[in-house]
């Protein structure tokens, strides 16, 4: 190429560029395209597929059995089935072409062949007439599947090449046929098991029934194999909500599902040891501070009313609430059994804190008011929604829905709401915002930590949303 080809097509290119013409989009080749059909397929599947162990592990097991079943049926069908139908038909069209050429060689001029219809009667097993000739019947519709008509109607086209009509249809134990012979027309009634291996659905049935079998045992096994699995899920989901270790659970099954039984055990006992000792040290620690805080009070209210003694009483009071919030958020409620709660007492409760603040609460309750959960961490951890909805806005909504799997309670209100990015950071411990809403405010912080935390250890959580009032909507969810 000379130079001044490549000059001249850097020029092109250039202005081209310059006039912002576009060069078309690269066509997507066929790898891409089978990459995408093959990610469409594996979602199609994996949206249809069963998700629970039992139901996979049939799968497992049916899915090879049925595929074996398929191609000894169609292995069956193509070579033993077909193959003895066809030797059976060429022997009796054999037979009917045997007395075709007894017709022909040995005429009977008062027409009726008694002698050869005796012999076709009782050696081959073949109902012979000797009819004047007529027109064959209209063909009969082709059936969807029968081996019998097509290997029958092929025979007697290879071996007798004449007209002919054939009735294969129908529950009968006979087949008849008819050809058109040049003086005559022949009627055969043959039976049916002499053209046809009329048997063989025997072989199938022996198939599916032991396949069957083999599926019934095979439900049994897993089912008791699946069952330790089972409660093993039971009883892990009932430890994250608080609930006692099933009376009926025990170590059992397979060794790799014992061992996690065993080890399920051994994490249970450590937590709740754990927690436990956990629990008497903050007692002990809670008891010593309180005692601390009394002499405080106790020495201020010896000393004279003045502005200094207010303030000092006003930082104790708030030292004895921050006490109050740090351990409340280090204790937890772990220890409290589950009890039965009624939502309608406690909205009721909300109602009336709501009417002595001046503020506007609507509750609506769905479904059944009782539920199951820990009593006085529910209540606290719907408490601290509440205080802070009432804190912050001037309407509160309170809606509850309870059916069979979940409990659902909103807490909404017209305050200034909380940004998207921050609506993470404020169920940390110790964060409060410092904007025009501000969580927990006056406070240490911890109300949002502590409710979400009462959610989780009732197997549910907390969403922080926009309201359709205008400020903030916080979604309290635990399986029901």
């Amino acid at each position: 190429m000379s130079i001044e080809r490549v000059i001249d097509a850097s020029v092109i290119a250039e202005a081209g560029s310059e006039t912002g013409a576009k060069r078309p989009p690269p066509r997507r080749g066929w790898g891409a395209a089978l990459r995408g059909l093959s990610r469409q397929l594996r979602r199609f599947v994996s949206r249809r597929t069963p998700k629970g162990l039992y139901a996979r592990s049939l799968i497992i097991i049916i899915a090879p059995m049925v595929l074996l079943q398929s191609v000894v049926a169609f292995v069956f069908m193509e070579r033993h089935w077909q193959t003895v139908t066809q030797r059976l038909s060429a022997s009796v069209v054999q037979d009917i072409s045997a007395v075709i050429d007894m017709i022909q060689t040995y005429p009977d001029p008062a027409g009726e062949y008694a002698e050869m219809t005796r012999i076709a009667r009782e050696r081959l097993a073949l109902n012979v007439l000797v009819l004047p000739p007529e027109p064959l019947p209209a063909p009969a519709p082709k059936p969807f599947f029968n081996i019998l008509d097509g290997i029958l109607s092929e025979e007697i086209t290879r071996q007798i090449n004449r007209p002919f009509w054939i009735d294969t249809l129908g529950e009968s134990r006979i087949v008849e046929i008819r050809i058109q012979l040049p003086d005559h027309m022949l009627r055969i009634f043959a039976p049916r098991n002499s053209a046809y291996a009329s048997n063989s659905h025997i072989f199938l049935l022996w198939m599916v029934g032991t396949s069957l079998v083999l599926i019934l045992i095979a439900i049994l096994f897993l089912r008791n194999q699946i069952r330790p699995i089972q409660k093993l899920a039971q009883a892990a989901e009932g430890f994250g909500r608080g609930q006692p270790m099933p009376p009926d659970f025990r170590v059992r099954g397979a060794s790799e599902v014992r061992r996690a039984s065993l080890a399920f055990i051994q994490m249970r006992d450590r937590i709740e040891r754990q927690i436990e000792q956990r629990t008497q040290m903050l007692n002990g620690v809670s008891h010593d501070l309180r005692t601390v805080l009394t002499r405080f009070r106790l020495q201020l209210a010896l000393l004279e009313e003045n502005e200094d003694r207010q303030e000092l009483e006003q930082d104790v009071d708030e030292m004895g609430r921050m006490l109050e919030g740090y351990l409340a958020f280090a204790k937890g409620e772990g220890g409290e059994e589950v009890g039965e709660l009624d939502l309608e007492r406690v909205f009721a409760r909300f109602e009336s804190e709501a009417s002595l603040k001046g503020r506007s609460l609507e509750t609506d309750l769905v479904g059944d008011p009782r539920i199951s959960v820990r009593p006085d961490a529910f209540v606290r951890c719907l408490g601290n929604l509440v205080a802070n909805a009432l804190r912050h806005g001037n309407a509160v909504r309170l809606s509850a829905r309870h059916d069979d799997r979940w409990l659902s309670v909103s807490v909404e209100d017209d305050g200034p709401g909380i940004e998207p990015t921050q609506r993470e950071d404020v169920f940390k411990p110790f964060v409060r915002l410092d904007e025009a809403r501000n969580i927990d405010a006056g406070g240490t912080g911890l109300g949002l930590a502590i409710a979400r935390d009462v959610a989780r250890s009732h197997g549910g959580d907390i969403l922080l949303s926009e309201s359709s009032l205008g400020g903030l909507k916080a979604l309290v969810r635990i399986p029901a």
